[in-house]
């Protein structure tokens, strides 16, 4: 991570954070956005005039921060104890009163007492609350209903400073701005707080005001856990993990959370990216009235989805809705590696034309290309249980050090995962994931990567979201459709061997294995099926479909061959009926092949099955495929293993008869390498 190293502050910050402030604060006038990709006409609405993002614009730079910190030990050692003395007292009352653990009035003091703790202690740890708020799983329910008031309740700061801000921003009084602006904010959460009001040209209209002193209570209380987590890493030696470099991915988030201008680009960019799929809505950003501490947004009437009854009520289930969030974070993580960081219920409302609304764009992350592949991969060796292939992932993504000795680490996945697997891919959920990975990093030398806290951080919450409304709901197996439409349409060579990985074992084609990811594709509400097929017959007649050809060859043989002998061996003993000869009635189809057809016959019907599917369409392929030099080259391969397999069955019942029953053993048919590709 490159950080500044330079200090320097706007001349309209607040005065707290004025005194050496370990933050680069910029203003700069309007500039239009320049977005090279085509944007749907529903996004493009949101696309105005927008700040272009500064070189020096708001940064977390944890050595100017440690630079100002180390001559205020006082300060430092006060904050400290400030932190720790009341979560140490909750703590022991909690131990003391351990009996008491199913006393609900006692519960509902603790987690008072417990929210109110962390709205003290300020923003850092109201948004560690915010995360627990979400799960129901590892939360009792009397804490839950406390905690989620950390998302939108939070004591709120003066009007007063307020409009001072939003004068000092945007250059007039607010009444010169705003034709209408409530009294008091009607919501008040970790870095802001909410007024609703409306422009002058009609539009009702959000406005977020950031809350005075952040820069200073962040700094100070990231600087005093960054140390606490290098002391961790220093003395406790089962602590494998980057948690500095975690603690600095948070903090970065959050950082940049304090500059509104930046948030409204990620608005915009999510809008761009993920603002055209069905049922998503993002709010607009009114440039002329943002700023860095204030940002005025299009206004959302909306439910919380952890109201499923409210929800129902505006005619959806927040069922669909938590679905459709799913899919839109596949995309997030999967495709783009834009993703929303920070999804609790807060900043999530079904609206009344049933939509899925994203908030709050404040924290945000992204996951590079070959990370992106790497997880994709990992859960297809996951749900393949292919435990040696999984570990090799864990070293692409950086759990473990590529001279890590993977030997004992393989069987130990299998253990682990065979559990928490269970019968289909439908029963996997992230907690029993994450609580395994838990296990084994104590076993083995697992680190956790910076990048990856803020990846599970939002689908354990989005996940969490979920099993508040419904219990049984489990994230991977809504995702599955998703992976396997990947895997079927993208031709990047990273997807296509994990394809190869999947379907192939020991030489053998599976066709459950593709009529499994056939079936989850369908269910993803963009698979294009006739750009899969595309897909496919571009990489089975491509170089590296080589090896997929010669195993397609050797099926086709063995069936034709199967086939063939039995519909002979019928006519022969039909033959031999009508001239009055007595032989022995053929054996029936091999199971195997029999059981091979009756796939390729589901199969079929799964294709029929797809939305899109259109038969007549496959008839323009046939010409196309029969100008390939590979396809020539298969033929010959095919023609050239029946021969084989012809004189092979010759020699064996014809100049052989004394050999018993027991079939030859030949040795498989040598076909020619493929041609060099013509195009």
């Amino acid at each position: 991570m490159n950080l500044p190293n330079r200090i320097s502050s706007s001349t309209h910050s607040d005065p707290q954070d004025r005194a050496h402030s370990p933050l680069v604060v910029t203003h700069e006038k309007p500039v239009p956005v320049v977005i090279e990709s085509e944007i749907p006409p529903a996004v493009e609405e949101h696309l105005r005039y927008a700040p272009a993002a500064p070189d020096d614009n708001l940064r977390y730079n944890p050595e100017a921060i440690a630079e100002r910190y180390r001559r205020r030990s006082f300060q430092v050692w006060g904050r400290t104890l400030q932190i720790f003395l009341p979560l140490f007292s909750f703590a022991l009352a909690l131990w003391r009163n351990r009996n008491r653990s199913q006393d609900k009035a006692f519960q509902r003091r603790q987690a008072t007492r417990l929210r109110e703790i962390l709205t003290k202690l300020g923003p850092a740890f109201i948004k560690v609350g915010q995360a627990l708020s979400t799960r129901p799983d590892l939360v009792p329910p009397i804490y839950l209903e406390e905690l989620t008031k950390l998302q939108d309740q939070l004591p709120p700061f003066d009007n007063e400073t307020a409009f001072r801000f939003i004068q000092e921003e945007l250059g007039s009084h607010p009444d010169d701005i705003y034709a209408e602006l409530t009294e008091h904010p009607i919501a008040a959460a970790s870095l802001g707080q909410v007024y609703k009001g409306r422009l002058k040209t009609g539009e009702e209209v959000a406005v977020k005001v950031q809350r005075p002193g952040l820069a200073e209570s962040i700094a100070l209380d990231t600087y005093i856990l960054r140390n606490l987590a290098a002391l961790a890493m220093r003395y406790i030696s089962r602590i494998r993990s980057d948690l500095v470099g975690i603690i600095d991915e948070f903090a970065s988030r959050i950082f940049e959370e304090m500059d509104y201008s930046q948030e409204g680009r990620n608005a915009e960019r999510f809008a761009q990216l993920y603002g055209h799929l069905p049922d998503i809505y993002v709010p607009r950003i009114y440039w002329e009235y943002t700023g860095r501490r204030v940002l005025t947004m299009e206004w959302i009437n909306g439910t919380k989805l952890t109201k499923p009854e409210a929800v129902r009520a505006q005619g959806v289930e927040a069922t669909y809705l938590i679905e459709i969030g799913v899919q839109c974070s596949l995309r997030q993580l999967l495709e783009h590696g834009f993703f929303h960081a920070d999804p609790h219920p807060g900043n999530l409302l079904a609206t009344p034309e049933g939509k899925l609304a994203y908030l709050d764009f404040g924290m945000m992350s992204e996951v590079k290309p070959e990370q992106r592949y790497g997880l994709i991969e990992a859960i297809v060796h996951l749900v393949n249980r292919d435990f040696e292939g999984l570990a090799q992932d864990y070293v692409k993504l950086e759990f473990l050090t590529p001279d890590t000795d993977l030997t004992p680490i393989i069987p130990a996945f299998a253990e682990v995962f065979e559990d928490a697997l269970g019968a289909s891919v439908a029963e996997i959920n992230m907690k029993s994931i994450t609580d395994k990975l838990s296990a084994l990093m104590y076993e083995y030398p697992f680190r956790v990567p910076a990048y990856y806290a803020l990846i599970i951080r939002s689908l354990v919450t989005l996940e969490g979201i979920a099993i508040n409304v419904d219990p049984n709901f489990k994230v991977l197996s809504k995702a599955y459709p998703y992976v396997a439409k990947r895997l079927l349409t993208d031709p990047v060579p990273q997807l296509r061997s994990s394809l190869r990985d999947l379907l192939f074992k020991d030489g053998n084609f599976r066709w459950n294995r593709l009529e499994n990811l056939l079936r989850n594709a369908r269910n993803n509400s963009d698979y294009n099926l006739s750009q899969a097929i595309d897909q496919s017959l571009d990489y089975l007649f491509s170089e590296r479909g080589e090896f997929i050809r010669n195993h397609l060859v050797d099926e086709i043989v063995k069936g034709v061959d199967t086939l063939g002998n039995h519909a002979l061996n019928g006519i022969s003993y039909t033959l031999s009926e009508w001239l009055g000869l007595t032989i022995q009635r053929p054996e029936p189809t091999a199971a195997l092949n029999q059981q091979s057809l009756e796939q390729f016959q589901r199969i079929w019907v799964i294709l029929q099955q797809t939305p899109g599917f259109d038969a007549t369409r496959l008839l323009p392929l046939i010409p196309r495929l029969l100008f390939k030099p590979e396809a020539h080259q298969m033929g010959q391969q095919i023609a050239n293993g029946l021969v084989q397999r012809a004189i092979a069955r010759f020699i064996r019942e014809f100049l052989l008869p004394t050999v018993p029953d027991e079939p030859a053993q030949f040795p498989r048919a040598e076909y020619p390498k493929a041609l060099p590709s013509s195009r």
